[in-house]
């Protein structure tokens, strides 16, 4: 993808992401409870039809992304760590698929995250906020001290002759764009976290508006620094950050850049663990899955089984399952939620039992839902064709599952919401 083009794609993601978060926003204002876009279209939509399916589809999202940040965490690892020169150690960065025995780092990682969040959620927003300012410092150095590193011939061609077809060309961008939303299923996870807010109509728009415009300046301007250090050809590495101040011979910045790019990654592993083990709670809250996964535990208002659950799968996945496999999969479960979450906006605008008065409202209704809608199922239509045949598999195993259990147990009403929940998950 020639240079400049990836700062185009992240644009093009942000906007449309930005879309996203505002009807994300909408439905945090109007329904504060646990369980995000899931919660969402079982009220609006019917748990049959749409609610199911958007929580079978984020419970892949959050798996997989969990998972793969986990596995980029150890490759940043071991390059900061220069591994390749210690004999035997690369058998623990892989797992049986890459050569390797198990990716430890990945599953040491997942484990110390798991120990903080059944400690209490007081001591994960404290670390997550220590470790975020931290991630935010190295960004800005990174961004700053790069720039005395750009070479603009590295930029050049800024529109090849080849834009019109092939990989490189307009198909090449869409199905490029497609890929890159896992970049900002952020805000996503914050919408997880709305049960657990003070004031959730104001504090979780305001911050899942915020977290796109923010990953979208610093996402933008990294893509536009890195690829200026460092040739796009060159940059198929799994740690791009540090492999750039290594190029350019700044090897003690790239060690630097490799640990913000770690905190950074903890943080992100951190917000994910947290958003799956809600999800889970909230299927097993509203009889979809056994009913014990809905329980909460202890005096911290830790959902432990649901979190013990959640754990145990990621940490399989991060420590046996390469990240080529992981990666390709979340995209899809991200823009499926994206697609539904804007075009509830519509049905959820005529719910005269979910009032929404001083909440958040998304501008230019009903054209700007209808756009992130439309955008999003567009770009599902952009990924690879294997990845759309695993995502109809992931489907129909999750159907299978919902028709023999989920159906009988399900405690959710199709066309009222209980405003009870709202109480029971502010307690």
């Amino acid at each position: 993808m020639p240079a400049l083009r990836w700062q185009f794609l992240f644009l093009l993601a942000a906007i449309i992401s930005g879309i996203s978060g505002m009807a994300y926003s909408e439905f945090a204002s109007a329904l504060p409870v646990a369980g995000s876009a899931y919660s969402y279209g079982s009220v609006i939509f019917g748990q049959v039809v749409v609610g199911w399916f958007l929580g079978w589809s984020l419970i892949l999202e959050y798996f997989l992304a969990t998972s793969a940040v986990s596995v980029g965490f150890s490759s940043y690892l071991a390059g900061l760590l220069q591994t390749d020169h210690i004999s035997g150690f690369n058998s623990i960065l892989a797992g049986p698929m890459e050569g390797g025995i198990i990716n430890l780092p990945a599953v040491v990682l997942l484990l110390v995250i798991l120990g903080i969040q059944i400690i209490g959620l007081s001591t994960t927003r404290w670390v997550e906020n220590v470790f975020v300012a931290i991630k935010l410092a190295i960004l800005a150095i990174f961004i700053i001290v790069g720039l005395f590193f750009i070479k603009s011939n590295n930029y050049v061609p800024f529109y090849p002759k080849e834009f019109q077809t092939g990989a490189f060309g307009l198909s090449g961008i869409w199905m490029a764009t497609s890929g890159i939303f896992f970049a900002f299923i952020g805000f996503d996870t914050l919408a997880a976290h709305t049960a657990e807010v003070k004031n959730p109509k104001k504090q979780v728009a305001r911050g899942i508006i915020y977290t796109v415009i923010v990953a979208a300046v610093l996402y933008t301007l990294f893509a536009i620094v890195l690829t200026g250090m460092v040739n796009y050809t060159k940059l198929n590495v799994s740690d791009p950050a540090s492999f750039a101040f290594t190029f350019v011979g700044q090897k003690g910045l790239a060690s630097v850049i490799g640990i913000g790019s770690m905190i950074g990654m903890f943080t992100g592993v951190l917000a994910l663990v947290f958003a799956s083990s809600r999800l889970i709670y909230s299927f097993g809250r509203d009889g979809l899955l056994p009913n014990f996964i809905g329980k909460i535990s202890g005096s911290q208002h830790v959902p432990f089984n649901a979190l013990l659950i959640a754990g145990v799968v990621e940490i399989i996945l991060a420590g046996f399952v390469p990240l080529s496999y992981l990666a390709s999969l979340i995209n899809a479960g991200t823009l499926a939620a994206f697609t539904f979450v804007n075009f509830g906006i519509i049905p959820l605008r005529h719910r005269t039992d979910l009032p929404n008065e001083n909440g958040f409202r998304v501008p230019g209704y009903p054209i700007i839902p209808i756009i992130g809608g439309l955008t999003s199922f567009f770009f599902i239509t952009q990924l690879e064709t294997k990845t759309l045949v695993m995502f109809g598999v992931w489907t129909l195993v999750g159907l299978l599952i919902y028709f023999t259990y989920g159906v009988r147990h399900s405690m959710v009403k199709e066309s009222k919401f209980d405003q009870s929940i709202i109480k029971e998950n502010n307690a």
